[in-house]
């Protein structure tokens, strides 16, 4: 059998020079291949989440709603450089959490849904695409334009709010604040973020909005007016936080 055995090896060896087979172990190239294959499905996902992830989601909105243009624009809570930085602490959850973690807290509060299988192909896509955008760690400083920008604290007006969601939102959100599809989001109602999402907090969207809307004219709006048209949508129905997720 010893000797049957070495022939066999011997005729493998002998096809594999000749080109006639491969070994069976990836390749760079084919893990490289592997990995772009990933994060291309993870930012499927995170463009488009409600029809990418619709069994983990249970609102309108895509990850992209929040974290603009793919998770690229600064100060619209970008994803570029944050890979390297976790795990990190959370103020929200009073301990070190991972990137995982921080992608589930997105999902059960701005997606009102459930976490996601923690080694699933939606979570390994997205980690993926995450990293894909963070480059080489630089060493520990934090990348620039990460998260919102500061604001003076005030006190909003729903009052004038409304008259600013009027003349400034409804044009892509719609009078009830209904939104378009995937692609613009709902502010209130049964479809939209729950009440623990980061932007329900009037100071959280205050800061998107003084710097990111409306789209065809950013950042046109004053602080002031920032926080009243916040407080207006922040004043509107929407679901319920579940508290069964406090673990995130």
């Amino acid at each position: 059998m010893t000797g049957a055995a070495s022939l066999v090896r011997a005729q493998r060896d002998t096809a594999i020079a000749n080109g006639e087979l491969t070994h069976s172990a990836s390749s760079p190239a084919s893990a490289r291949q592997s990995t772009q294959d990933l994060a291309a499905l993870g930012k499927r996902i995170f463009h488009d989440t409600p029809n990418e992830a619709k069994l983990y989601v249970g609102a309108r909105l895509a990850c992209t709603s929040c974290h603009l243009n793919d998770g690229t624009t600064p100060y619209a809570a970008p994803m570029t450089g944050i890979a390297p930085l976790f795990p990190e602490f959370s103020q929200r959850a009073k301990r070190m959490i991972s990137l995982r973690d921080r992608i589930d807290e997105c999902f059960i509060r701005s997606q009102n849904g459930r976490p996601l299988p923690e080694n699933g192909k939606e979570m390994t896509a997205l980690v993926a695409y995450i990293e894909t955008l963070s480059g080489q760690d630089d060493g520990g400083a934090g990348p620039s334009g990460r998260g919102l920008v500061e604001l003076p604290a005030l006190s909003g007006s729903p009052q004038r709010g409304a008259a600013i969601f009027a003349a400034q939102c409804t044009a892509c959100h719609g009078s009830e604040g209904n939104g378009v599809g995937s692609t613009i989001p709902p502010l209130w109602g049964p479809e939209s973020f729950n009440d623990g999402a980061g932007l329900y907090g009037i100071e959280n969207m205050a800061a998107f909005v003084v710097r990111n809307m409306p789209p065809t004219s950013p950042g046109s709006l004053t602080p002031q007016q920032a926080f009243d048209v916040s407080s207006y949508i922040h004043a509107k129905p929407r679901p319920k936080y579940n508290p069964a997720f406090d673990k995130y």
